[in-house]
């Protein structure tokens, strides 16, 4: 009966000591803040997959308390509960203009610079191979557009996060075309954000 009473109690103690280090990881970790590139709310998830999970939302520039980083997911503090957002949501610095900005206006000739694009066509070559790039944005939670046009004023079709891998279908000299093989999406790339896989 002793032996069983000891054994109780030394379970409780490790117990105690376990909570006590989880309560101690909680007073660390970082501030960062919520960035969506179209303005709108992130989706607080109860684990690290994009399933029927979501319990919140945050909105755009609110200031959020991270604890660790796992491929892809950040594990922050949501009203005392740890829960997950996408990692590429969080930026160090709290965006200049918190809200939802105004939509982009259409792209008309002078905006996307047609002599620009135009040069760029010029230096074009097909692929007859394709081979596979993977997106490197300036930091690891960011992201790289990728375009209608090959032109940094063009209209941005869709984002590509960290490690995204992409086939190209033709080379430019400062951009490459490419395909999303998850989606079939077809758009421009610029080479200095991307890496030959």
């Amino acid at each position: 009966m002793k032996k069983l009473i000891s054994a109780g109690l030394a379970v409780a103690m490790f117990c105690g000591v376990l909570m006590a280090g989880t309560a101690m990881a909680a007073d660390n970790g970082y501030i960062m803040f919520v960035y969506t590139e179209n303005g709108g709310s992130l989706h607080v998830r109860s684990s690290m997959n994009t399933g029927n999970n979501i319990i919140g939302k945050l909105d755009f520039g609110t200031a959020v308390h991270v604890y660790n980083f796992y491929s892809g997911w950040a594990m922050i503090d949501y009203n005392n509960t740890n829960a997950f957002v996408m990692s590429r949501y969080l930026v160090q610095n709290k965006p200049i203009t918190p809200g939802t900005p105004t939509p982009a206006p259409a792209p008309s000739p002078s905006d996307t610079s047609l002599a620009d694009i135009n040069r760029e066509f010029k230096t074009a070559t097909r692929v007859y191979m394709p081979y596979t790039i993977v997106s490197r944005p300036t930091r690891a939670s960011g992201w790289v557009n990728l375009r209608w046009a090959p032109s940094m004023k063009a209209e941005v079709i869709t984002t590509c996060p960290q490690g995204k891998e992409l086939t190209v279908i033709a080379e430019l000299q400062n951009w490459y075309q490419v395909e999303d093989p998850a989606t079939g999406m077809v758009g421009f790339i610029s080479r200095s954000y991307v890496r030959v896989k």
